[in-house]
């Protein structure tokens, strides 16, 4: 298998996952069992190619120029990582099968844990710096989803957030540290920072790029100060627990260091930022463990611990020591995962995770009690496990290694010391709950669980004794080669061995063990006592109190600021937007100055005279006639733009103008259909309001600044003479490279074609935010509640309602066009629309322009016909040629890269047809599709959402006018008032077609 298809197995199994019904939880757990065991045993099968340095490589051509390549990149300790990822999720999904309730929706949860193991395989196997930092987002993401997936529970939304918030920001730190290092480097590509390792610890930007990477990898892993979050995530379901918190999601931080130590390692801030975070971790997480009493909530700390643990070694800038440190993530994920199974059998079983309920466990789930009591001990370092292994290490690296003074005797009293606490809460875990006598005030009545959810927590047990008592034999190997890239390349002397003699390590040993034990006693003594509830001094280190306290003052600071600066005025809006964009634009040019060209002026044209007069008087007649006449702005309006496209075509431009005349259709439509939401101005109720005199004179001079400044800048370029533009170097290019003569057309869907494809996604976002905006979009009170003694209206309005032309008006105003020759245009504009987009590649034309074409041809029939009938007749989806649109661009830059080609690279054929003859037929036509059909999707979806209110307003306008009929026949036997209250009501009703 391409060592791609690790990461995209996972996420193609998460769209499966989402579109299965919500009853076949047996197919969902197979499908994601089958998966990660299908992904795990191939990547199983690559060891013998990594096992001696090897490193495997696929590179994916995708923005070569700026060297962002995608790299999936596999050595030994990526692989070490690959195997717990795929691994203990394959046993988590068999866990969670029996685990969830048949009333969750599984789909969703499958499909977040699915795409949270492809998310993390993306993390590990990145060979490139950016693809690395991407795909630690997305783990940030997805874990946010996997924690809340109950998120009707007040706990799991605040601990997702928590969670979000302290790894996203972390990580978006980290993302600016990996720009600094590709700075340092010169490049992005993992093989080549790795390589320059003494270029980066003699640069002045180490310490910036340290601290920041510091920053996602500590945030990630939990540690201190940063170590809150964890605990609050406890809140998601236990199989999400026990993936998170043993094999990925925490330990990404651990893996960021391990596999950046070579690099940023064995400096001074190295070993005080990450060995002084890991030492203050190990024994803040391992002293709160010991007093929780949510069995979660135990094991929470402990990960907090145990990373630290992780953290102190790879900070100790000892080759020894990151070996131990890799063993260790390896023990942990196996004792850990397995505990977390071990306590979500005990709450599925028993109704309950608090411990103080729980006891005597172990005669009614015996071999569940013998499971969790291995795995503890484990966790504790009892000899013959796995645990203790790697705890002898990093006991032996605390008492021989070779640093500063203090550091020599404070290093190997914190670890015995962390040893004890790790004995304590592992005591607390076993013998609180499952000996004693037993519990009578359960929820239910405790039992085993089904057989194969079991299985799991049995294997991960099984491999914890193998590992424990055969390690050489088991691990040896694998340990090997997963070390061997962290330390760079030459291993260290280290044995596995489980007897070393009667050294300080083991000393250190007993001394942890006795002394756990003993504090264990003191501990249950003093709280049957009721002498001792929380923590001691732990509220000192609260930083969840900390980081809300810290979130409320963000939060009073933007309302502030919001209450300062923002307004619901449009006009203001507009304001501040313009006068931003003057101001960072006047700016560089008021330091640097703009100096003209010395290019020779052409003879000045007196028609391109007259039309920019015509051209300007419309404009400013449009501005003018807005205050009366709405419709005659908009038309003068449409003057200045036509007078746009004409200049377009003045400079042989004539794709800019087939565009701009496009735009200019569809925009007319779009603001006709808006006019009949604002209230029309009555000469007879309207009332000039203050200082409208000075408004208009102020927006008159910011309109004359910014287009005097554009028009200036815009001349200044123009009269520069430029040798080796890049109009020189695509008209030189696009015939040779993109295979079209229209310049304009292959820079859009070759040259830039990666800019046209986030430009076409951003549109199809737009559109369906306005559809999904005006689909819940209710009208104002005043014009739907009225009652009826209040609809009454002057008797020159009710006969202008009465009029039959008005009643009749459509979105177009008073423009009454047949609706059977609109139905005979829109075969004619489908032709001309394909005639403009297969024509597109070599002459002027295009897809968005032919999409653009059609739309409108559409969109005149959903305003003549009617909605009613174009569904009837013309049944399209819009938001279905949306999702066509992009799927066609995503496949064609897709293909580019299955043959081995950057995304989206153009390739050209020619076929000979019958009846047809030689055609010319390149790739980006298929990517032209895509963008023709997301453009008329995209135009329809914006139209007809606005179109049908006004077509709901018809309806209430129908209502209005039976009303009116009334009014004007007891009109005639009353005196009432000409101007009542209801008037102006009315008119907004009347010209917003009464929108509902």
């Amino acid at each position: 298998m391409p060592l791609v298809s690790f990461i995209l197995l996972p996420f193609l199994g998460s769209l499966l996952a989402a579109l299965l019904p919500a009853n076949a939880r047996n197919t969902e757990s197979t499908l994601a069992g089958l998966i990660a065991l299908t992904c795990a045993v191939q990547v199983a099968l690559l060891f013998p190619e990594v096992a001696e340095g090897g490193v495997l490589r696929q590179d994916i051509a995708w923005l070569p120029a700026l060297g962002l390549n995608l790299v999936v990149r596999m050595d030994g300790f990526a692989w070490m990582f690959c195997m717990l990822v795929l691994g203990i999720g394959s046993l988590v999904v068999l866990y969670a099968r029996y685990y969830m309730s048949p009333a969750d929706p599984v789909p969703r949860f499958f499909a977040f844990l699915l795409a949270f193991m492809g998310a993390m395989m993306g993390v590990v196997l990145s060979g490139n710096l950016i693809q690395l930092a991407f795909f630690w987002e997305l783990t940030s993401l997805f874990s946010f989803l996997l924690i809340g997936y109950w998120h009707h529970r007040k706990d799991a939304r605040r601990g997702a957030r928590m969670a979000l918030t302290v790894t996203g920001t972390g990580g978006l730190a980290m993302l600016a540290g990996l720009l600094v290092l590709g700075h340092i480097v010169g490049s992005y590509d993992l093989d080549h920072v790795l390589a320059a390792a003494e270029q980066v610890r003699a640069h002045p930007l180490y310490l910036t790029a340290l601290v920041l990477v510091l920053l996602g990898a500590l945030t990630k892993s939990a540690q201190f100060p940063f170590h809150f979050w964890l605990p609050r995530a406890m809140a998601a379901p236990t199989p999400v627990s026990a993936y998170l918190h043993s094999a990925t999601m925490v330990k990404a931080g651990v893996f960021l260091l391990a596999r950046l130590w070579p690099v940023l390692g064995g400096t001074e801030p190295w070993f005080w930022i990450v060995g002084g975070a890991g030492l203050v971790t190990l024994l803040l997480g391992g002293y709160a463990a010991m007093f929780q009493n949510d069995l979660k909530g135990l094991l929470a700390y402990s990960t907090i611990s145990h990373l630290g643990l992780i953290t102190l070694l790879l900070g100790l800038n000892s080759p020894l020591a990151a070996v131990a440190a890799v063993f260790h993530i390896m023990n942990h994920a196996t004792f850990k995962a397995s505990l977390f199974m071990a306590a979500g059998i005990v709450d599925h079983e028993s109704g309950t995770r608090d411990i103080r309920r729980l006891s005597g466990l172990r005669q009614m789930m015996p071999i569940t009690a013998t499971l969790a009591m291995v795995a503890s001990a484990a966790m504790a370092g009892v000899p013959l496990l796995n645990g203790f292994l790697s705890k002898e290490m990093f006991f032996a690296e605390t008492v021989f290694m070779d640093t500063a003074s203090i550091a020599r005797w404070v290093l190997p009293v914190a670890a015995t010391v962390a040893g004890m606490f790790s004995v304590a809460y592992s005591l607390r875990f076993t013998v609180d709950v499952f000996f004693g006598p037993p519990a009578t005030d359960l929820p239910h009545t405790p039992h085993e669980p089904p057989r194969w959810m079991r299985v799991p927590v049995e294997l991960l047990v099984l491999t914890c004794l193998l590992v424990g008592v055969l390690p050489a034999t088991t691990v040896g190997a694998s340990l090997a080669a997963a070390a061997r890239p962290v330390v760079g390349g030459d291993l260290p002397a280290f044995s596995l061995a489980v007897w070393h003699g009667f050294n300080a390590p083991m000393v250190m040993s007993l001394l942890a063990l006795a002394g756990g034990t003993l504090l264990y006693l003191l501990l249950g003594r003093a709280q049957r006592q009721g002498r001792l509830v929380d923590a001691p001094v732990m509220g000192r280190f609260d930083g969840q109190r900390i980081f809300e306290g810290l979130l409320a003052l963000l939060s009073a600071a933007a309302r502030h600021g919001r209450q300062a600066l923002s307004t619901r005025r449009l006009q203001w809006q507009m304001l501040w937007l313009v006068g931003a964009s003057l101001l960072a634009g006047a700016l560089p040019l008021w330091l640097h100055g703009l100096q003209l060209g010395h290019r020779g002026a052409l003879p000045l044209s007196p028609a391109f005279v007259l039309l920019w007069i015509v051209g300007a008087v419309s404009a400013v007649a449009a501005a003018w006639q807005a205050k009366y006449h709405r419709m005659a702005a908009l038309t003068l309006l449409g003057g200045a733009g036509l007078a746009t496209c004409i200049t377009f075509l003045w400079f042989s431009a004539p794709d800019l103008a087939l565009t701009q005349i496009s735009v200019e259709l569809v925009t007319t439509v779009l603001i006709l259909l808006g006019l009949r939401w604002l209230p029309q101005r009555d000469e007879r109720l309207r009332v000039r309001p203050r200082g409208t005199r000075r408004r208009r004179l102020r927006d008159l001079l910011l309109s004359l600044l910014a287009g005097g400044g554009m028009a200036w800048l815009a001349f200044a370029m123009m009269s520069r003479d430029f040798p080796q533009s890049t109009s020189t170097f695509f008209l030189e290019r696009a015939l040779t490279e993109g295979g079209g003569t229209n310049v304009v057309n292959v820079m859009l869907v070759d040259f830039r074609g990666f800019d046209t494809f986030g430009e076409i996604v951003v549109l199809g976002i737009v559109a369906i935010t306005v559809y999904a905006l005006l689909r819940r979009f209710r009208p104002a009170r005043e014009t739907m509640d009225l009652p009826p003694q209040q609809r009454a209206l002057p008797a020159d309005l009710q006969t202008d309602l009465l009029n039959p032309r008005n009643a009749q008006d459509t979105a177009v105003g008073y423009l009454m066009v047949p609706a059977v020759l609109v139905r005979l245009l829109l075969p004619f504009a489908a032709v001309v629309s394909a005639y403009i987009f297969i024509r597109g590649h070599n002459e002027p034309g295009g897809g968005f322009v032919a999409g653009l074409v059609l739309s409108v041809a559409l969109i005149l029939q959903y305003i003549i016909s009617g909605v009613e009938w174009v569904e009837a007749h013309l049944p399209l989806v819009p938001r279905r040629w949306i999702a066509t649109g992009l799927l066609c661009a995503l496949a064609t830059g897709a293909g580019a890269v299955a043959l081995g080609y950057p995304f989206l690279t153009t390739h050209t054929a020619h076929l000979h047809l019958p009846w047809l003859g030689d055609v010319h037929v390149a790739s980006a036509l298929f990517f032209d599709i895509g963008v023709f059909t997301l453009v008329v999707g995209s135009t329809l979806l914006i139209l007809t959402a606005i179109a049908h209110q006004s077509i709901r307003g018809h309806r209430y306008h129908a209502r209005l006018q039976e009303e009116a009929r009334a009014a004007q026949e007891n009109s005639k036997e009353s005196d009432s008032s000409p101007y009542p209250a209801s008037a102006e009501s009315y008119q907004k009703v009347k010209t917003s077609g009464g929108a509902v």
